[in-house]
């Protein structure tokens, strides 16, 4: 005959402290993930000071026929404040990825010309691979090539991606950094950034040095 287990009113609680203890670590990496959201958002627009005299426009994928919706973005607005600032010196920067026929610099070179911007105007830092690297590269070709950055720089982006990317300018040595925000008219790499950059502000704030 089987012998009856006896109930043990503390067996149930077992599991409690570990219960509670995942809970506060959801609650508390859900906060985290909303105060750099917060971070991000409030970064996400037009913050132009004074009158800059270089503007740089950070690469963003490439794809086989042109730039990608992302990228156009970015060159669009680009070219909507170049159509006002006629004298501004532009650096595009970024380099050729593995999946990328040409590099991202030289895509929007390509694009900024048919689009009536002269090509003497136009500096391409070709080498970078992330967003650190296009601060670094792109500072020691315009000092190379004596750009104005007394006057200040204006960065041009997605919205989501200005708040790292004034950040990382600032490590760099940019100290008079206006934004250019471009919207992100591709849904899903809208979606996919919401996730993604929070990610990317903790992994620039603790490695990009």
């Amino acid at each position: 005959m089987r012998k009856k287990r006896m109930y043990r009113p503390y067996e149930g609680r077992r599991g409690k402290p570990l219960l509670r203890a995942l809970l506060c670590a959801l609650l508390a990496g859900a906060a985290v993930f909303g105060a750099l959201l917060g971070q991000i958002y409030s970064g996400a627009k037009d913050d132009v000071h004074g009158a800059p005299a270089v503007m740089i426009i950070l690469g963003c994928q490439v794809k086989p026929w042109g730039p990608s919706e992302l990228l156009r973005d970015r060159l669009d607005t680009a070219l909507t404040y170049l159509a006002d600032h006629p004298d501004m010196t532009i650096v595009v920067s970024g380099g050729k990825g593995d999946d990328e026929h040409v590099s991202e610099a030289r895509c929007m070179y390509d694009y900024l010309v048919e689009h009536g911007i002269s090509g003497e105007r136009i500096f391409m830092e070709d080498q970078s691979r992330n967003t650190f690297q296009n601060f670094l590269f792109s500072r020691a070709l315009m000092e190379k090539q004596d750009c104005p950055l007394d006057q200040g720089l204006l960065i041009v982006s997605n919205g989501f991606h200005l708040t790292r990317a004034k950040m990382l300018a600032g490590r760099v040595g940019f100290t008079q950094v206006s934004t250019l925000a471009a919207p992100s008219s591709h849904f899903p790499s809208r979606v996919y950034m919401f996730f993604r950059e929070p990610l990317a502000l903790i992994k620039s704030f603790v490695f990009d040095r």
